[in-house]
Order: structure tokens, then sequence, then C-alpha cells
């Protein structure tokens, strides 16, 4: 039985799909045009938490290289004509996810925020039959600033509480992250943070209260216990001091 955890906020690439080595293609194809070269060691390590546009952001302040806000937004449209085509090549949830999600919605109100667009995530939860369990998804776009800004967690958070129409509390709703600017979002909006190893490895994921390898290792009550102050110390997984 649930008794302190109220609603649950995924992130969605790295946590529910596995598509962030489909995002690094999609933009490595994308630059290859322009000359540019982006390494999956790069991406990892500097820009996997962006959405599309303050990627290509970073990424140019990071080289050094002028870009207009048009010149951004062709490289986006290229991206993601380049995703689209990836995506189509089969599924690409991970194992556990659709499990652990029909679970959870059949416990506590759940959504997903996202620096993915809208169109990729609706494309994915649409295809394996998932999209209806979400009271709402917060994707890239719909907030001014992206991770790590808690804004996206705080705009889903606001939508579920609306949703539930009761009063949710931050501290007993909880954030599944893989990385360590999605954690920093999470726990800005005071939301209680778990972190998985899809994508970086434990000791990556600062700020996480409990880390597990993957939502195929994750159990409502392991979050019911986390919420209400309990220690959590899961197989495959470790709970933070």
């Amino acid at each position: 039985m649930i008794a302190a955890l109220q609603a649950i906020v995924f992130d969605f690439d790295g946590v529910i799909a596995d598509s962030e080595p489909l995002h690094l293609r999609a933009y490595q194809e994308a630059l290859a045009e322009e000359g540019i070269e982006l390494s999956s060691r790069e991406y990892f390590a500097h820009y996997l938490g962006f959405d599309d546009v303050g990627m290509i952001e970073a990424l140019a302040a990071d080289r050094g290289i002028a870009m207009s806000g048009q010149h951004v937004a062709a490289l986006i449209a290229r991206k993601g004509a380049a995703m689209q085509a990836l995506m189509q090549s089969g599924a690409v949830l991970f194992p556990g996810a659709k499990e652990f999600i029909r679970e959870a919605a059949a416990s506590v109100p759940i959504a997903i925020a996202s620096g993915a667009l809208r169109h990729e995530i609706d494309e994915i939860v649409e295809a394996a039959g998932i999209a209806d369990l979400f009271s709402t998804i917060v994707a890239s776009g719909d907030t001014p600033y992206s991770k790590p800004s808690p804004a996206p967690y705080q705009l889903a958070f606001a939508r579920l509480r609306d949703a539930a129409g009761s009063d949710l509390q931050p501290h007993r709703c909880v954030a599944i992250e893989d990385s360590k600017w999605g954690l920093e979002s999470a726990g800005g909006a005071g939301l209680r943070c778990v972190g998985v190893t899809n994508s970086y490895p434990a000791e990556a994921l600062g700020g996480a209260e409990l880390i597990v390898d993957g939502l195929k290792a994750l159990t409502l009550p392991m979050l019911d216990r986390l919420v209400a102050g309990d220690r959590v110390a899961p197989a495959g997984g470790r709970a933070n001091a």
C-alpha cells in the first residue's frame, strides 16, 4: 500500500527511452554538414542535459562559433529530421520501463518533464501504448528555461497538482532522472530525487537520494519509503546518506 508517495515525474531520454544514442547520432549528422565534429565523450560529458536549443548554443559558445538564431533553428530542424528517421528503426524503451510506468500510474499521478521535443515523446509513448497514463507532459519549449533550471519540474508539478485536484506537496513527489543536470532541476523544484545509471555511473549522480540501475530495479514501496524519510538500500543500486 502506498501511503506517503503522492506523484512521480519522469525524465524521458535516458530514463524511459534509450534515445540518447539516437540524439547523439542525429546531432552528429546535422553538425557534420557544418563541418563540426561531436564525439560521444564530449556529448555525454557536457551536453546531455540540455534541450536542442541549449545544446547547440552551448556547443557554439564552447567552440567560439558565432551562430544567429536562424542558424540555430536550421540546425535544430536538420537534427529533428535525422532523429525522426532514427526513431523509426525500432522500439527504444528501456527494459522494465513500460511495466513500472503502468504500475506507477495505477497508484499515483505521473508526468514527464523532458528537454526532448514533444512529437518525439508523443510518438514513442503512443507506440508503446502508455501515452494515456501520463497526466501531463512538459517538453522542450514549454518553459522559458530548460534543465538545469527548475522550471520544467515546477511546471510539471503545478500541472499534476491541478490535475489531481488535491494539495500535492513537492517533498512527497519523486523525480526520476539520469543526469546531474536533471537532478539539479528536480531538486531546485523541491522534488525528491532518484537517479538511474542508464547514462552515467552512480558517482556522477550527485543530488540523488536513491540510485538504481534503471526502472527495472525500482519499486513503488522503495519510493514510498524514500518520501516517508526512510533509508532505502535496493539491490542493484544504493541509497545516499
